[in-house]
């Protein structure tokens, strides 16, 4: 029974990425930078996401994330998960399986605004209290691919065992996104 279940999954992972586009983003922020990638993202069903933080001060994060797209009139909510690779300047490295979602709100052709929020609890992670990121912006599309956008970007491993937090992201970017 769990084979036919595995099975199910792989084949709408599959069907999803075969319709869905692919798409690459940076942004860079004063104190940080994040890449990104993902596949099925702007269309409803089921997406991929993978992204990469990177502070001097405070370490790195690495994520893996799988949503589900409901397209809600001009919105389009998402809800999911990611698994988070946790790698803090204080403190041990470890995991999150952290939950959450986001709202992107297509304006126009061109111009989007979205947000996205994901939690961790101490139970769902290892080497730190909690794990926190919140990402709020707009993106404007200058010529298909490519777009531009501006932001918001909040990334938190709060410490444990007297450790300190790390904030590997907290403050205004700007990036470029490419979608093909």
């Amino acid at each position: 029974m769990k084979k036919i279940a595995y099975m199910g999954v792989a084949a709408l992972l599959l069907a999803s990425a075969g319709a869905n586009a692919i798409s690459l983003s940076g942004q860079v922020g004063e104190h940080y930078t994040n890449l990104g990638v993902g596949m099925g993202t702007e269309s409803s069903g089921l997406a991929l996401s993978g992204n990469w933080a990177h502070s001097d001060d405070d370490g790195d994060i690495a994520g893996v994330g799988l949503g589900y797209n409901i397209p809600l009139g001009p919105f389009m909510g998402t809800v999911g998960g990611k698994g988070v690779y946790l790698n803090p300047n204080a403190g041990s490295e470890g995991y999150a399986a952290a939950v959450g979602g986001g709202l992107a709100w297509q304006v126009s052709d061109s111009f989007r605004l979205f947000g996205e929020y994901y939690y961790s609890p101490d139970s769902l992670s290892s080497g730190v209290e909690d794990y926190k990121e919140a990402n709020a912006g707009a993106r404007l599309t200058l010529i298909r691919p490519l777009s531009i956008e501006a932001g918001y970007r909040y990334v938190d491993m709060t410490g444990k065992d007297g450790k300190r937090d790390n904030t590997v992201a907290d403050g205004p970017y700007v990036g470029v996104n490419a979608s093909f």
